[in-house]
């Protein structure tokens, strides 16, 4: 029988105010969660993040905080966490994103080479290259487009905004990403937290590849909105966007990590 007094595990979730961090701390993981906010844990102060972590001694750190325009809080940021998590023994979950590629017509997959195009993809390149030389047991998973339902990202409120109030904005018909359900990446990060075999870079983003304005047009339907007002155009040239980004997750799939296709999530309204 299980001893109540027992103290469940304890994961710390660094970014738990940003939209993945919402459905991550929405969750019910099994675990006891620590989720400061960023002014509560500033991960750009080393002596902070180091001493919080030895106070709270958490098994595992999922680590989803970025500042996007910020390369310094994302590279030193992650050096810190890293450290810290390195120094109390900590399982490390580190997200990153499909960015680092530059985009190319076959899927890629882990051991590929990054080659970032721009600031933030460089920025999460070099916490990659950081989090493998400190802690070499550490996962860094890679995603996609994140998306929600119960609470919608970005890339869903850009569409509504298109729609209702008449907003100017390009969806881009040749560059294609994966999209992923928030929640189940939540659900993949948190079982991760738990797996201390599997270690590098992991691939999880969503089983179903699809370009921006295709994806635009399905969250259209599934607000209920008609989709003949979106726009789609090729991406300019010169724009330092990767065009073709497909992560191939079948790695992640054969351990029992799965997320849902786009389609079979964001249905039209009235849709069975």
């Amino acid at each position: 029988m299980p001893n109540p007094l027992r103290r469940r595990r304890r994961v710390l979730v660094t970014g738990a105010s940003g939209f993945l961090g919402r459905h991550l701390v929405g969750l019910d993981t099994g675990w006891e969660l620590i989720a400061p906010s960023s002014s509560a844990l500033d991960i750009t102060h080393r002596e902070r993040v180091v001493a919080a972590v030895r106070d709270w001694r958490p098994e595992a750190i999922i680590h989803l905080a970025y500042r996007k325009d910020d390369p310094r809080n994302i590279v030193e940021g992650t050096r810190h966490v890293t450290e810290a998590a390195v120094a109390v023994g900590a399982r490390l979950v580190h997200m990153s994103t499909d960015v680092v590629f530059p985009g190319r017509p076959t899927p890629y997959r882990e051991a590929d080479p990054t080659f970032p195009l721009n600031d933030y993809g460089r920025a999460k390149a070099d916490a990659e290259t950081l989090v493998a030389a400190l802690d070499p047991s550490a996962v860094m998973v890679r995603t996609s487009l994140i998306y929600g339902t119960d609470i919608p990202g970005i890339p869903q409120t850009d569409v509504a905004a298109t729609l209702r109030e008449g907003r100017s904005f390009t969806f881009f018909t040749d560059e294609i990403r994966c999209p992923v359900h928030a929640c189940d990446l939540a659900r993949v990060l948190v079982t991760l937290a738990g797996r201390r075999d599997v270690s590098g870079a992991l691939h999880v983003a969503g089983p179903e590849a699809i370009d921006r304005l295709s994806f635009a047009t399905l969250i259209a339907r599934w607000y209920g909105l008609n989709p003949a007002g979106l726009r789609g155009a090729p991406t300019p040239p010169g724009t330092a966007r990767p065009g073709v980004v497909v992560l191939d997750s079948s790695y992640a799939a054969g351990l029992g990590l799965t997320t849902r296709p786009v389609s079979d999530v964001l249905l039209p309204v009235g849709a069975a």
